[in-house]
């Protein structure tokens, strides 16, 4: 009985959290980090202030696990396994269209994240830089293992991280922010291939 009450305990402080998060998602992504307040995170998802806090002991840090889990970086993680299993250039393709996939999912908030970046550095680059660190680590630690079974040449894997990056946040950018594909719209499945191909070649023992 008592490991019965333990573990629905552990579920509802679980479904606590998983509401805060989305709430806190929300949010941000309609009135920014700075422009929302935790006791209107609080009050909307129907908890006391105090229990937010309970969870995340600060601002600073609920801001870090909504990061955290709404990013691309879990999405990356469970896929990684079977993507070491996979040809090379499907892997990265596989990686580029669930990375494509999550920023589409999040863009309203990441408009407003860009905005917020150039008002007030001090307060959110270190949150951002230490979550862009976490995901180059992903997409290194796939080029590294690359590496050892001789699929790749040898290369800076950290490097070559930002490269694979840079390539998809750039088209994204480009394609949702700036709103091109509203006036000159680029089929996304070869614009993934193209840049995949030309990454591959670029990669290539």
């Amino acid at each position: 009985m008592a490991d019965f009450g333990r573990e629905s305990l552990s579920k509802g402080c679980s479904v606590t959290r998983e509401r805060i998060l989305d709430t806190a998602i929300g949010l941000f992504s309609t009135k920014g980090y700075l422009g929302t307040t935790t006791r209107e995170i609080a009050r909307q998802a129907g908890v006391a202030e105090v229990t937010l806090f309970r969870h995340f002991s600060s601002k600073e840090k609920l801001l870090e696990a909504v990061i955290s889990h709404y990013s691309a970086i879990p999405g990356l993680k469970s896929f990684l396994p079977r993507a070491l299993e996979m040809p090379y250039e499907e892997a990265l393709v596989g990686m580029a269209n669930l990375f494509l996939d999550v920023l589409i999912q999040i863009k309203d908030w990441i408009r407003i994240m860009h905005g917020e970046l150039q008002r007030s550095p001090d307060k959110l680059l270190t949150i951002y830089h230490s979550f862009l660190d976490q995901l180059f680590d992903v997409f290194a630690s796939y080029f590294r293992e690359q590496q050892k079974r001789g699929v790749v040449r040898d290369f800076d894997p950290d490097l070559g991280a930002r490269l694979f990056h840079s390539m998809f946040y750039c088209f994204f950018n480009m394609e949702e922010l700036l709103g091109r594909k509203q006036y000159r719209p680029t089929d996304r499945a070869r614009a993934v291939r193209e840049f995949v191909g030309i990454f591959v070649k670029g990669t290539a023992p």
